[in-house]
């Protein structure tokens, strides 16, 4: 197929590795940080750490949009289909997300509440439209790249008169996060996650450009290379990170031309800001209060806002105490390090989130086989202990 399998030559990327290999010096170690969960997906899904060599290494980000949400926003999604007889339409992947007391929106659903599993915001308005005594409610996730659309959904109600639907916006931002992890504990002060450089979100970056990353590399001093989603696009971005850590430099580079501009998309870019305005903080699922790294619906639009319309106040939770989702989210452990990993957790009963979304660390690393010799060292009951209070 044009476009695809010429991204997915396995000779040119074993040349590529070999490139990588011979570059790299081996006095020193290299380690990258990919922050999207598509190239997760890609890098277990096709190999690609098989052709890097030892000291070159990747460290799995935050960029799984269903990773990252916290289970007090869930919490909130389920309680208005249990409590307040609403329509709560979402994605798929956040259907299956673990919540409060053993639930998730669907099994809350096998419970009674109406949640209905959308591909789209405007699928969630059709279902306003047929149901006009019902409020319906679209829970909003995602990064930038499905920002747009929910922003799209709510001028269209609004200019629509469309009085029973409203979003639930639980929008958050890619550079609000790498800043996060930069300013980090575990980077500034225990040494625990050395990163050297980023792999810049491919689809994010179509919307907002490859401009917004400029400050890391001025002030970190940390080079960025935004890349595809196909095998040679990472195995690229890697080789070119590579020559920026040996030679010093600390830019910008987009590998991924055919699709990203330095200005990105203006149009959906303006949209966003005539419906959204930052919010002053925002629990991330392994990061904890971020600030400045969600968003929300501004004055003009609070007719169509589901957290002012039905009063609803937000309540962190904890994490299962088994699960290490949130270490793995900030770079500080892998998959294999969780000892439920491939045991009690997986994808047919996610204990954590990671393990939810295809682009979850856990689900990439379990569905392509990328780990040896899982010890089977947990049980049902060792999850029950160690998550009790």
């Amino acid at each position: 197929m044009k476009y695809i399998d010429e991204f997915r030559d396995g000779d040119l990327a074993r040349q590529i590795g070999a490139r990588i290999a011979a570059e790299a010096h081996p006095d020193r170690s290299y380690s990258f940080m990919e922050f999207c969960g598509g190239h997760t997906h890609a890098i277990s899904r096709y190999g690609v750490l098989e052709l890097l060599p030892p000291n070159v290494r990747m460290i799995h980000g935050p960029g799984c949009p269903v990773c990252v949400l916290p289970i007090g926003r869930i919490d909130l999604a389920i309680r208005l289909a249990l409590e307040r007889g609403a329509i709560v339409c979402t994605y798929g992947d956040t259907m299956r997300v673990p919540a409060s007391d053993s639930l998730s929106l669907i099994k809350a659903k096998a419970r009674g509440g109406d949640i209905r599993m959308v591909y789209s915001a405007a699928d969630a308005m059709a279902i306003a439209r047929a149901n006009p005594q019902r409020e319906v409610v679209f829970f909003a996730i995602g990064f930038e790249t499905t920002t747009p659309p929910t922003a799209l959904a709510i001028r269209d109600a609004a200019r629509e008169g469309l009085a029973n639907f409203s979003v639930l916006c639980c929008h958050v931002l890619t550079p609000s996060a790498i800043t996060h992890i930069l300013e980090s504990p575990e980077v500034r002060q225990l040494g625990t996650v050395p990163i050297d450089g980023f792999i810049g979100p491919a689809h994010v970056s179509i919307v907002i450009g490859s401009a917004p990353y400029d400050h890391f590399a001025e002030e970190y001093r940390k080079p960025v290379v935004i890349a595809g989603f196909e095998p040679l696009d990472v195995m690229q971005a890697i080789l070119m990170l590579v020559r920026q850590v040996n030679e010093g430099r600390a830019h910008v580079e987009n590998e991924f031309t055919r699709a990203v501009t330095p200005e990105g998309n203006l149009k959906a870019q303006a949209l966003v800001s005539e419906v959204f305005e930052l919010r002053p903080s925002f629990e991330w699922r392994g990061l904890g209060e971020v600030p400045y790294s969600a968003l929300k619906i501004r004055e003009a639009f609070a007719a169509f806002d589901a957290e002012r319309r039905f009063d609803l106040n937000y309540t962190p939770v904890a994490d299962n105490k088994a699960c290490e989702c949130g270490a793995i989210l900030r770079g500080v452990k892998k998959p294999t390090d969780c000892k439920i990993f491939g045991t009690v957790c997986t994808p047919e009963n996610p204990v954590g989130s990671c393990m939810v979304s295809s682009e979850g660390a856990c689900a990439a690393h379990y569905t392509y086989g990328r780990f040896r010799d899982i010890p089977i060292v947990a049980t049902t009951a060792t999850v029950i202990e160690e998550a009790a209070p």
